[in-house]
């Protein structure tokens, strides 16, 4: 029987293959970018796009820094609450990430990337781990983890052709779920 100590990344690099995956797929064939992209205005039509535009990306640098934080912040959270709530957690962060987009994003537009589940896990851990030190780039000194994954996010936010929605949509469930899982937790700290 496993329990939520034993160390097991197979959820985390299931994931980051999975994406890397898609991404060649996607270079190879361009149209599956609007194909697994979610759009507001063909979602009724296309309702399985909610998941399946969590693991395409528009680009090297977007998919390098998704599955580059995954990696960090779901092997952290994984060990500390297990395979089955971090793929939970995820996975809900991610969707709602997609729903605030939905509600307050271009309806047009397509949406896509594992950023709103990434930011969920960044959220939870957030909650469960405040004061760990993690270092951003470029800054050269590590920063507590909340000061991290909020700047980050309202720099982000900041930039073009960035569904900042979907950010704080998958930010705002990992925070709950930290909180949640903080509260009930008898084994954490």
């Amino acid at each position: 029987m496993k329990s939520h100590r034993d160390f097991n990344l197979n959820a985390v690099w299931v994931l980051i293959g999975t994406n890397l995956l898609l991404f060649i797929a996607t270079l190879i064939h361009e149209e599956l970018r609007s194909t697994l992209g979610l759009q507001r205005a063909s979602f009724t039509e296309e309702p399985w796009t909610i998941v399946t535009n969590l693991f395409v990306h528009a680009g090297i640098w977007h998919i390098a820094a998704n599955m580059v934080t995954l990696y960090f912040f779901g092997t952290y959270l994984l060990r500390l609450i297990g395979e089955n709530k971090f793929l939970i957690i995820y996975f809900l962060g991610g969707i709602l990430g997609n729903a605030f987009y939905m509600l307050l994003g271009d309806p047009y537009s397509i949406v896509i990337g594992a950023s709103g589940a990434v930011f969920a896990t960044g959220g939870a851990l957030t909650v469960l781990r405040p004061n760990l030190r993690v270092l951003v780039f470029p800054i050269p000194a590590p920063l507590p983890l909340w000061i991290a994954v909020i700047g980050v996010f309202f720099i982000i936010s900041l930039f073009p052709n960035v569904a900042w929605q979907a950010h704080l949509g998958g930010l705002l469930l990992g925070l709950i779920a930290g909180y949640l899982f903080r509260k009930r937790r008898r084994y954490f700290f």
